[in-house]
């Protein structure tokens, strides 16, 4: 690809991801429940994925070759399913309905009932698990496919986690490449005052993973990570994505507060303008 193709690619991605925030902050301030923070805070990371990097196809979501994706932190669903609505999987008018009855966009992702969904979560700390099982599979089946798992940083103190993290280097996982958005918060506070996670590289280099370390709102060094990561052999990969929660709207940015608390109209408002979107 040449320099000029490179950069018309990021260019396209960085505006992606400017829309999937705008369509995640219409669909929690109409549904008045949800998490807001976290969503915003893995945006690029998962337009990154879903535009770019991962094999997949929405007019066959049960492909045979398709590329993974494993929302571990499965409360950020909105992120899922704006990028599921946006890549062709179902109609964008369908996120209006998050949240409420009958709607198979429920407060967490549900692989029964939506479109692209692989699995079901919601309970932290079980998606690396998931992930090495299907990367397991998808090996033993001779299919050269890839899982990426989205976790919180948060979510990596659960013991699972790390269990996961064992597993998948014992068995040379070279198919899984994890994502830890590391915004530094979650719901109970900051994440070094409810129980430290630094330093993380290390932690997971010691465990026997390929790192990365890497700005989680940089496109290029987003998609310069998951290229790094397809060309490693024998051992997983951890991308450690340095985010913000609430990443896109000032007054969301850093503040725990709003992990699950959604916009108010007047916030959505001033969200969308800040977005560069009328609100129409």
């Amino acid at each position: 690809m040449s320099q000029a193709s490179a950069a018309k690619d990021i260019a396209f991605l960085k505006e992606q991801a400017n829309a999937v925030r705008i369509e995640i902050l219409k669909m929690l301030a109409e549904a008045g429940s949800g998490h807001t923070g976290g969503s915003l805070s893995a945006a690029d990371m998962a337009t990154a994925l879903y535009f770019s990097k991962m094999r997949h196809n929405p007019k066959d979501p049960a492909w045979k070759e398709r590329d993974r994706f494993i929302l571990s932190k499965g409360h950020a669903a909105p992120l899922l399913y704006t990028v599921l609505a946006l890549s062709g999987y179902f109609d964008k008018s369908l996120l209006k309905t998050l949240r409420k009855i009958g709607s198979p966009l429920q407060g967490h992702p549900c692989s029964k009932l939506l479109p692209g969904v692989e699995i079901s979560t919601g309970s932290l700390g079980q998606g690396l698990s998931i992930a090495n099982g299907i990367a397991m599979g998808l090996k033993m089946g001779g299919m050269n496919s890839r899982v990426y798992c989205l976790l919180g940083d948060g979510e990596t103190q659960e013991g699972q986690v790390w269990e996961a993290a064992m597993t998948a280097a014992h068995y040379r996982l070279d198919n899984v490449c994890a994502i830890i958005d590391n915004n530094g918060l979650q719901i109970d506070g900051p994440c070094c005052d409810v129980m430290a996670l630094e330093p993380i590289t290390e932690k997971w280099d010691a465990f026997g993973w390929h790192v990365i370390d890497i700005d989680g709102h940089n496109m290029k060094a987003i998609i310069g990570a998951l290229n790094e990561a397809e060309g490693i052999k024998g051992k997983p990969t951890m991308i450690v994505a340095r985010t913000v929660k609430g990443k896109g709207v000032s007054f969301f940015e850093g503040k725990v507060q709003y992990h699950g608390v959604t916009p108010t109209q007047e916030e959505l408002k001033k969200a969308l303008e800040e977005l560069g979107e009328n609100g129409k």
